[in-house]
């Protein structure tokens, strides 16, 4: 196992009361039979001299074990404790989920983070029992697996999907960790295609997105379908409820929409080998990863009971884009939601590439023929967005020079949004951009650095409602290490008596 050992009593106990709040923080591998599972496997529970636990799937593949094909370890969610942390490894598996070391390597990997791959390696082994390159061979075997599952997904395809970069390696993968070859695991609901390049997935692909109970879906989707920039993203709503939220993506588009116990995802995109950061980037999205109990634990205990008790599912919406987060924040500066929607579309619309390019005329594209709906624009990037004429769009000149200079940053490496940055490194050096204060610094570390004790400091939303409930200042120190799902539940509260949330105050 690793150094850092499991607890193996409270392990087996939970374990055989297969209690749920343990899903995705540990695995059981079953000596006799070779098999690991999750917590809530309904397996008959083993003996305890025939078990081993560890704390990630690639550990106990490592080990020689393969996943149970009952629970479906790729369908647990993540370890929460891993999702909140700020330190190196904990960095390292996000960026591993957004792909980093498929495309790059563990070299690659190892530079995004500013470390050798002999420190990171070390690292991994003694928090995991594994390295790095295992970690990232699991990711794409397990959600190979999901994909062989749940869809009709040509295995050609699938393998690309899930980041091989063959069907060789992929075949030779699957029989080497899991003892079978790819089609084994194949359903049996539709013809199968086994020949032939890359299919688009314009028709879309849908996967079930794990999380654990109780999970406020309609909370995140109002949140976001509030924000929601226009032809970036849309929403459909039933009465009073966000039935769907979509948005662009390279190739086309992506749509969520919740299910009971889980979340639903339907691609539709020409570039199947986004798959897997589709998948890591709409589970920060929907903050799919949290543990709500521990938050319910400390949260519950002080003047936030109530609000506590009256939504304990409530999740902190992410970002899909860390850049497009921050250049949220800063055109969302002292002034109304419904406004910065306005201002952000303008922006879409003037620096932002279709959805789906159409490479037969001059590369405007067509979005509408890609089946991109109501979504056929990107959010622009930030080095399109450095080099942009944002003039005339009502944005103050102070405001464009805050984005220009927050574009620069970000494109030249100088700040990293998307999972690499320690968060209160990263925050010092958003604060040293000029318009771009503590409430704009912490509202991005709240939802672009997933930082889960980030406070928007100066929200006069937060100060408005902690001064109606009688809640003191000081009171917000009790609120560590989850201030960040303290403001999401005054929030709520103020928006559930019709305030405005949030707002900041940065000059």
């Amino acid at each position: 196992m690793t150094t850092r050992q499991l607890d193996f009593d409270a392990c087996y106990l939970a374990v055989s009361a297969r209690d749920s709040r343990f899903d995705g923080r540990f695995y059981t591998a079953v000596t006799t039979t070779g098999i690991y599972c999750r917590p809530i496997c309904p397996a008959r529970t083993p003996a305890r001299g025939n078990v081993r636990f560890y704390r990630h799937a690639a550990a106990a593949e490592a080990a020689g074990f393969r996943p149970c094909r009952r629970c479906r370890p790729e369908l647990s969610p993540g370890d929460p404790g891993w999702d909140v942390r700020a330190d190196l490894v904990g960095r390292a598996l996000r960026l591993i989920d957004d792909g980093v070391a498929d495309e790059s390597g563990v070299a690659g990997l190892a530079r995004r983070l500013h470390v050798t791959e002999r420190h990171l390696h070390r690292l991994f082994a003694t928090e995991l029992g594994t390295g790095p390159l295992a970690v990232a061979r699991t990711r794409r075997l397990l959600l190979a697996k999901q994909l062989l599952t749940e869809t009709t997904l040509p295995i050609t395809d699938v393998a690309f999907a899930a980041g091989f970069g063959s069907v060789r390696q992929f075949n030779a993968a699957m029989k080497e960790s899991y003892g079978f070859a790819p089609g084994e695991l194949r359903r049996t609901n539709g013809p199968m295609h086994e020949k032939g390049g890359p299919v688009a997935l314009t028709t879309g692909l849908t996967l079930r997105l794990g999380h654990r109970e109780p999970y406020d879906a309609q909370s995140v989707l109002r949140f976001l379908a509030a924000r929601a920039i226009p032809s970036v993203e849309a929403v459909c709503r039933s009465e009073d409820d966000v039935t769907a939220y979509t948005r662009a993506v390279p190739g086309g588009s992506i749509t969520l929409r919740p299910a009971a116990g889980h979340v639903r995802l339907t691609v539709r995109t020409t570039e199947t080998d986004r798959l897997s950061r589709l998948v890591a980037r709409c589970r920060r999205l929907l903050d799919l990863d949290a543990d709500p109990g521990a938050v319910r634990e400390i949260l519950g205990s002080t003047s936030l009971a109530p609000l506590v008790a009256a939504r304990p599912g409530l999740r902190v919406p992410g970002a899909y884009d860390g850049f497009e987060l921050a250049v949220r924040a800063v055109v969302g500066q002292q002034i109304s939601v419904a406004g910065a929607r306005t201002l952000l579309g303008r922006i879409a619309a003037r620096a932002g590439l279709p959805a789906v390019p159409d490479r037969s005329s001059d590369g405007n594209g067509d979005p509408d023929a890609a089946a991109t709906g109501q979504v056929p624009l990107l959010f622009p990037t930030a080095d399109r967005l450095a080099a942009a004429d944002l003039d005339g769009l009502g944005l103050t000149t102070r405001r464009v020079a805050t984005i220009r200079a927050l574009a620069e940053a970000v494109t030249s490496g100088a700040i990293d949004l998307d999972g690499a940055g320690d968060p209160a490194d990263t925050t010092a050096r958003l604060l040293e951009i000029p318009g771009i204060g503590p409430w704009t610094a912490g509202y991005i570390a709240l939802r672009a650095l997933r930082d889960p004790d980030a406070w928007p400091e100066g929200d006069l939303v937060l100060r408005r409602t902690m001064e109606r409930l009688g809640i003191a200042a000081g009171e917000a120190e009790r609120w560590r290490p989850w201030r960040a799902y303290a403001a999401l539940h005054l929030w709520s509260h103020a928006s559930d008596n019709s305030d405005t949330t949030p707002q900041g105050r940065d000059r």
